[in-house]
Formats: C-alpha cells, sequence, structure tokens
C-alpha cells in the first residue's frame, strides 16, 4: 500500500493545495446548497432559515478538518487575499487558490442540482426562474432584498468579510491566546455562524466571492440563463468584490488595533552567551561546594 501511496503521490505542492482547495470549497457548498434546496422546495417544511445557516457553518467546519493540512483551508479567495496581505500565502498561489475554490464550487453546485433536481422542478413547475414565488436561484447564489440599495448592499459584505477576518486572525496568532489546533475549525464555524444569523436579512451573507460566483455560474449554464448577472442591477459584482475588500480591511484593523500592540516574545539567549552563563554556573555551584566541604572540617 505504502508503495501505490508513493506512485500516485502528487509531489508539487501547488497542485496539491488546489486539489485541497476543490474539495474543501465542494464540501463547504455542498452542505449549504444541499439545505438550501431542502428548506425552499419543501416550503420550510423540512428545515426554516436557520438550518441553512447551520449546514454553511457545519461545511465550514467539515472543510477546514479536511484540508488544513494540505492547503490551509482557505475555501474563501477573500480569506486567500487577506493571508496574501498578511505574508502568509505568496501572490503567486492566489488566482490559483480562487479559481480552485470557484471550481470547488461550481461543482458542488452541480451535484446538489442533480440530488435535488425533481423537487427543483415540482417546486418550480419546470420554469428556472431568478424572480418570483418560485423563483430557485436563490437555492445556490445570494440575491438581495427589494428594499436594499447597492451602496448598503456593498457595506454589508464589507463589514461581514471584515468580521470574519477579525475572529479569523487571533486564533492562530502565536503572540495573542491562540486556540488548540483541534478546535480551529468548529471556533471559525461558530463565527460563520454567528455572521450569518445576524448580517444575512440584507443579501445573504456571501462573505465569500467563491460561495457565491461558482454556484452563479452553475445556474447560468444549467439553465436559469444570464438573469442570474443582470437581476437586481448587476448585483452579482457586490458578492465578489466587496468581501474583498472587507477581507483585507479587517485584516488591517487587527494590524493596527491588535497585532502591532502585543507583546513581544521574550529573546532566547545567544548561543555564545547561554555557553557562558552555563559557565558561571557551574563555577558558582563548584565554590560552593568547596565552602561546604571547608564549612564541615
Amino acid at each position: 500500500m505504502s508503495r501505490i501511496n508513493k506512485r500516485i503521490k502528487v509531489k508539487n505542492e501547488l497542485a496539491r493545495q488546489i486539489m485541497g482547495e476543490i474539495l474543501g470549497t465542494f464540501v463547504l457548498l455542498l452542505f449549504g446548497c444541499a439545505a438550501a434546496a431542502q428548506v425552499k422546495t419543501s416550503r420550510e417544511t423540512k428545515g426554516q432559515f436557520l438550518s441553512v445557516n447551520l449546514a454553511f457553518s457545519i461545511g465550514v467546519m467539515c472543510a477546514m478538518y479536511l484540508c488544513r493540512a494540505v492547503s490551509g483551508a482557505h475555501i474563501n479567495p477573500a480569506v486567500s487575499l487577506s493571508f496574501c496581505v498578511l505574508g502568509d500565502l505568496a501572490w503567486i498561489k492566489l488566482l490559483p487558490y480562487s479559481l480552485a475554490q470557484i471550481l470547488g464550487a461550481y461543482l458542488a453546485s452541480g451535484l446538489v442540482y442533480l440530488i435535488y433536481h425533481d423537487a427543483i422542478m415540482e417546486f418550480s413547475g419546470g420554469v428556472l426562474t431568478v424572480f418570483g414565488p418560485n423563483e430557485t436561484a436563490s437555492i445556490f447564489a445570494t440575491y438581495p432584498t427589494d428594499v436594499v440599495s447597492v451602496q448598503t448592499s456593498f457595506l454589508d459584505q464589507v463589514v461581514g468579510t471584515a468580521m470574519l477576518m477579525l475572529c479569523i486572525l487571533p486564533l492562530n496568532d502565536k503572540r495573542n491566546a491562540p486556540a488548540p489546533e483541534a478546535l480551529l475549525p468548529p471556533i471559525v464555524a461558530t463565527a460563520v455562524l454567528g455572521i450569518s444569523m445576524s448580517m444575512s436579512a440584507n443579501c445573504g451573507a456571501a462573505i465569500n466571492p467563491a460561495r457565491d460566483l461558482g454556484p452563479r455560474l452553475f445556474t447560468f449554464t444549467a439553465g436559469w440563463g444570464k438573469e442570474v448577472f443582470t437581476s437586481y442591477d448587476y448585483f452579482f459584482w457586490i458578492p465578489l468584490v466587496a468581501p474583498m475588500v472587507g477581507g483585507v480591511l479587517g485584516s488591517i484593523i487587527y494590524l493596527v488595533f491588535i497585532q502591532w500592540h502585543l507583546p513581544e516574545p521574550e529573546d532566547e539567549p545567544e548561543s555564545g552567551e547561554f555557553k557562558e552563563q552555563t559557565k558561571v554556573m557551574e563555577q558558582n555551584n563548584k565554590k560552593d561546594e568547596l565552602y561546604h566541604k571547608i564549612s564541615s572540617l
């Protein structure tokens, strides 16, 4: 078995990371969009809006446990961009990471459509639309409510994603009070749940360009048509751009208000200094021993 593993193991680091991001984002969207499909097509007899929030949060947790050791489990281009700004991810990896995340979201949307195809067709009467009481596009991508302006929608996504980064960054900061490694996924999932429960009313709390663009591209190719891009005054660009702005903004706020003011870790003595201190301590111990011998005479 070990020989087979060695033969099929991908040796290129970036290729492994891309595979991890594809599968991680796939798992996230499979949980979330499947829950949305169940709630929508059952007319909320088999779940409610909270069910979708919980499913996305559980998806975050499972995705992080799944691929964190391989790719870092960003599963979100806004997170990847923020880590590039902070110097934790090479800029050259930003585009491959983002494309992998969008692909994973697209594939998950396709699988959800296959699983719930009959229910979607029965609910919609066979007409796949973005508007109306029997619309089904919101199963996959996010859309704003009619009363929300473009400015409010943009601000909503900026604030939500900034909050996400403010919740994520201290968890693994060794100079702060980091969480145990094994508990990072459920803690991040809880933060996502809090954001989605408090900031979903305006436009669905995407806070993740891949979570929105991947499913939106799928609905465009699966029969919903160009309305998925043109509806609500071309709303699609907001969950694509605003989370990127919010992620960087949240990271900068964390640096300026928290990280730059954390106490510096105690510097370890240099090797030469350490040896000198050890030598002095040994000499002092010998002097003490000699003193006790003389005193006992």
